[in-house]
């Protein structure tokens, strides 16, 4: 009877996550800032046979989230968390994006993943079982110059989750980072231009996810079209990623 922790489960990748693990025998715990969409997906996922329950709280708040993650492990051992939980970024007139964007940016896609991830990685440790998963960007590998912050961010847990992963396996925990392209979701609706190519819906995402969460690859990654150039573009001249970037520029709204 799995336990799995979604965070950033109210809309996009990380609802489409609970709704594929929605079933009979499975305790879904639920993690989001906002109680009101966090509770319809909640109850969609009941509706399918899941024990649900409902942790709304900020990821970013350190103290809050090891507390809470405690009292939750206590109660229900995890088995498996999805850290999902994040923003954009960026400046909505294209501009270079603003210290206090930035640093919000950082503090949630950063901050608040490890804030979930690391007393998961003390917990799971203990009793040698458990998966833990962290959702980065195939912008870890091809920074995006409208979203600074985001890119740092998810190269950061990119490598973060790979070192984990190295030194967590041979003590029984699986660490997976999953690397997505472009995702019709509620965050990326807030991009007002740039292209964006191979676009999939959530649920698909989820099922991506899910099948390589279960092979246990150490990167998740799709599609692979788009994988290959983003991670060719460290190999290459600058000019040729500046001049391959530039159908990506974006103006970037917020999500929240």
């Amino acid at each position: 009877m799995p336990v799995i922790l979604i965070t950033g489960a109210s809309s996009g990748i990380g609802a489409a996550l609970a709704r594929l693990y929605a079933r009979p025998g499975t305790t879904l715990i639920l993690n989001a800032r906002g109680r009101e969409r966090l509770e319809a997906v909640a109850g969609a996922c009941r509706a399918q046979g899941a024990d649900v329950l409902v942790e709304a709280f900020d990821v970013s708040d350190r103290a809050l989230a090891g507390a809470r993650l405690r009292a939750v492990d206590a109660a229900h051992p995890l088995d498996l968390v999805i850290v999902n939980a994040g923003v954009n970024g960026g400046h909505p007139d294209g501009a270079v994006e603003t210290e206090q964007v930035a640093f919000e940016t950082m503090d949630i896609n950063l901050g608040g993943a490890l804030n979930v991830a690391l007393p998961c990685v003390t917990l799971m440790g203990a009793r040698g079982a458990g998966q833990i998963a962290l959702v980065s960007s195939l912008a870890a590998y091809a920074p995006l110059p409208d979203a600074p912050s985001y890119s740092g961010s998810k190269a950061a847990l990119l490598a973060h989750g790979l070192a984990l992963r190295q030194k967590l396996g041979p003590r029984g925990v699986r660490v997976n980072v999953v690397t997505p392209g472009y995702v019709r979701t509620a965050m990326g609706a807030t991009y007002k231009k740039g292209w964006r190519p191979l676009e999939i819906d959530a649920d698909r995402a989820a099922e991506l996810i899910a099948r390589g969460l279960e092979r246990n690859r150490n990167v998740i990654a799709f599609p692979w079209i788009l994988t290959a150039l983003a991670r060719g573009a460290g190999l290459v001249p600058e000019w040729v990623v500046r001049l391959g970037m530039a159908p990506f520029k974006a103006r970037i709204g917020d999500a929240r």
